[in-house]
């Protein structure tokens, strides 16, 4: 049996990801932090230890994501673009469209029946209405992150952020909070102001379904919910949306092992 190992090394967190030819036999996520190349590289031996394995019992090690070509320890590297889309295409065979929202980054990816990327759009110059976006609206509403899904179950009504810039933002949603507005309100004019930033990136490429949302702000209820509400589809989501681009790293490992 031929391991393979994809690892996704991001901007504020790690995935990793052993796969046996067929499935996922373990999954490891840390955060990235200021050494990125040492918890790669922990990552990878923690992944490796939790299935009995060494590093001579796998076959081939792909990285992707922000740090790929630091990452001595990968054979091969892989665009992002490219192991999301194949990630995605295992998990969800009839999936056409993935939005990839992450840290600091997002992304729209178009696919055809085969996995394969037809077009994409990146943003990545820009932290508004991503997950350290959230973090800061968190912050400042003084919610936890992984709460505000559960926050705004029961609520309907939204208010306007007009600012996805953080700087602005932070100093928009104090002054509505302090004029007295609900902070179940405040939470859902923010995920519906990030899905429609989110929505506007699609340019040339196609919404499409199945759509699958996939990236740490997956684990998001709300952020699921303001989607589905302004696209009219169904949202899918992976049972772990983070670990989707070093699973298709692994797999990409795997079919060129296989060669």
């Amino acid at each position: 049996m031929k391991y393979t190992c994809g690892i996704d090394i991001g901007s504020r967190s790690i995935e990793a990801v052993l796969f046996d030819g067929a499935q996922v036999i373990e999954t490891g996520i840390a955060d990235t932090g200021s050494r990125p190349r040492e918890n790669a590289r922990k990552a990878l031996h923690d992944v490796m230890s939790a299935a009995g394995l060494k590093r001579d019992d796998i076959a081939m090690v792909v990285a992707t994501g922000y740090g790929r070509n630091h990452f001595e320890e990968a054979d091969k590297v892989s665009s992002e673009i490219l192991c999301h889309a194949q990630g995605i295409h295992y998990l969800f065979p009839e999936a056409r469209t993935v939005i990839d929202i992450g840290g600091q980054d997002s992304k729209i990816i178009a696919m055809n029946d085969s996995g394969k990327v037809e077009n994409f759009n990146m943003n990545d110059r820009c932290a508004a209405g991503t997950g350290r976006f959230i973090e800061m609206v968190g912050h400042t509403l003084q919610v936890r992150p992984d709460r505000m899904g559960e926050v705004t179950e029961g609520s309907s009504e939204s208010c306007e952020i007009s600012s996805m810039c953080a700087v602005f933002a932070e100093s928009e949603i104090i002054s509505i909070i302090q004029n007295g507005t609900p902070v179940e309100v405040v939470l859902r004019g923010v995920f519906k102001a990030i899905a429609r930033r989110t929505l506007s990136m699609l340019g040339k490429v196609q919404l499409r379904e199945s759509v699958v949302f996939t990236g740490g702000v997956a684990k998001n209820r709300g952020v699921v919910r303001a989607l589905e509400n302004e696209t009219g589809l169904t949202i899918h989501v992976p049972y772990e949306p983070q670990i989707t681009g070093a699973l298709g790293a692994a797999i990409i490992a795997s079919s060129s092992v296989s060669a």
